[in-house]
């Protein structure tokens, strides 16, 4: 994780530590997630496919500024992760494909380690307990901001991915542009990571 991740996990990094072994062994025995695979769609929203969209340099919007309070506690801001590539993902706890997609978040998130990429989560709809809870259980090691508690994380985003569907993973430039966005389900952490290093490599 880079300088900014630790920062902001601080004290929350053994909280969410403590459950992340029994937490990967859990996601095998889902029961909404092995309904979402088996095709059954209740209870949640889902994006309507899957999407990946690779932006050009020279067509990327302006930078995204944003605050939000931390499922950990204290905030974090675009402020934080500036000169990093930054891997967005907006999901909520009850989402069945959120769940499904989490380990291979996480996989990204560990392929990157020490090098100028951080990760957070933006939960739509849950507060702090459920949120952590969902980390702990699906060894999410990185923290999530709650729209519940400041919906205007939602709105710096709003323009730039539709919020009525989830998941949706957005990754950030150095500058704060938004480089690529994929809407919907990931279901390979290849993916992502390859977006990922294409924006590094322009940094």
């Amino acid at each position: 994780m880079t300088r900014t991740g630790r920062r902001l996990r601080g004290a929350g990094t053994a909280l969410l530590a403590v459950g992340l072994i029994a937490g990967l062994a859990a996601c095998t025995n889902d029961p909404l997630a092995d309904q979402y695979r088996e095709g059954d769609n209740k209870g949640f929203i889902a994006a309507s496919g899957f999407e990946v969209e690779e932006i050009p340099a020279n067509e990327r919007t302006e930078p995204i500024e944003f605050e939000g309070v931390l499922d950990i506690g204290g905030t974090a801001t675009s402020a934080d992760y500036a000169g990093d590539v930054l891997v967005v993902n907006f999901w909520y706890a009850a989402c069945a494909p959120c769940r499904v997609e989490a380990e291979q978040l996480e996989d990204a998130h560990e392929t990157f380690e020490g090098q100028d990429v951080s990760f957070l989560g933006v939960n739509l709809y849950d507060g702090a307990e459920a949120s952590r809870a969902f980390a702990d259980k699906y060894g999410v090691t990185y923290p999530s901001a709650l729209a519940t508690e400041d919906g205007s994380i939602k709105l710096a985003f709003a323009g730039q991915t539709p919020l009525n569907a989830v998941p949706v993973t957005l990754v950030l430039d150095s500058e704060g542009r938004v480089a690529a966005r994929i809407i919907g389900q990931l279901d390979d952490a290849s993916i992502l990571e390859a977006l990922v290093r294409d924006a590094l490599e322009e940094a």
